[in-house]
């Protein structure tokens, strides 16, 4: 191996070397269609425990065409855990397996929130998000209208983790989220008009976050999820 490592080269290496038990890409070349010229590949590389591998030296490995990062298969199981990771390896494409489908297994379940972590996950970013709407909208009737923009935009965090954890799934990176409704569109929800209407959420229309709010509002009570907007009493008039 030399500093001017290749996908393919590094590949071949990882799979010939019997320490290697995991093998993920992650990234842009994991999404199909997603990558352009300048995308790298981004690999995670997972050491049985116990073992060692000579390509351990190369870890924290970047250049222009490569990036590695080294788990061991208790690190790896923690990072699709929940988290920040947790989409990284959830849209991961498996490319070594040798623990009897155990990095494939962890993989699958990264995709998929637990019934109680996504519902009490929805809850709290539901709260979040009707914060910020109402900081918004406020805002804006005050005058303070730059104030009332930015609230606006840092209220689709919250509402596109609400959206997800509903779903029980991990909110896309937002590189990767038109990508993600594209292939995996969100249920009730049409996937050209949601993404427009993100969009023009930025602009600061205040009216276009009302009417989102209200279809927000019908699927989270939907979901079992009124007591939290029932927790904000009247204060919600502001937002229908």
């Amino acid at each position: 191996m030399n500093d001017a490592l290749t996908y393919d080269g590094f590949t071949r290496a990882a799979i010939a070397d019997p320490a290697v038990v995991g093998l993920l890409l992650i990234g842009s070349h994991a999404h199909e269609g997603l990558p352009n010229e300048r995308s790298d590949h981004d690999l995670w590389v997972v050491i049985g425990d116990g073992a060692e591998s000579d390509l351990q030296r190369l870890q924290g490995y970047r250049s222009s065409v490569l990036d590695l990062e080294f788990f061991s298969p208790e690190r790896f199981r923690a990072a699709a855990g929940p988290g920040y990771w947790r989409y990284t390896v959830a849209r991961g494409r498996v490319l070594l397996d040798r623990l009897d489908g155990g990095i494939a297994a962890i993989v699958a379940a990264a995709q998929r929130l637990g019934a109680e972590e996504s519902r009490a996950l929805a809850a709290e970013r539901l709260d979040d998000y009707v914060n910020m709407l109402y900081r918004s909208v406020k805002n804006h009737r005050d005058g303070r209208l730059l104030a009332s923009r930015l609230d606006a935009a840092e209220s689709l965090g919250y509402l596109l983790e609400l959206l997800f954890a509903m779903d029980r799934r991990p909110r896309p990176y937002n590189k990767h989220l038109e990508w993600e409704l594209e292939r995996f569109p969100l249920p009730d929800w049409q996937t050209a008009r949601l993404l427009e209407a993100l969009s023009e959420v930025l602009t600061g229309d205040v009216g276009l976050q009302r009417r989102l709010f209200v279809q927000v509002e019908e699927k989270a009570r939907a979901a079992g999820h009124g007591d939290v907007l029932d927790g904000w009493g009247a204060e919600l008039d502001l937002l229908r």
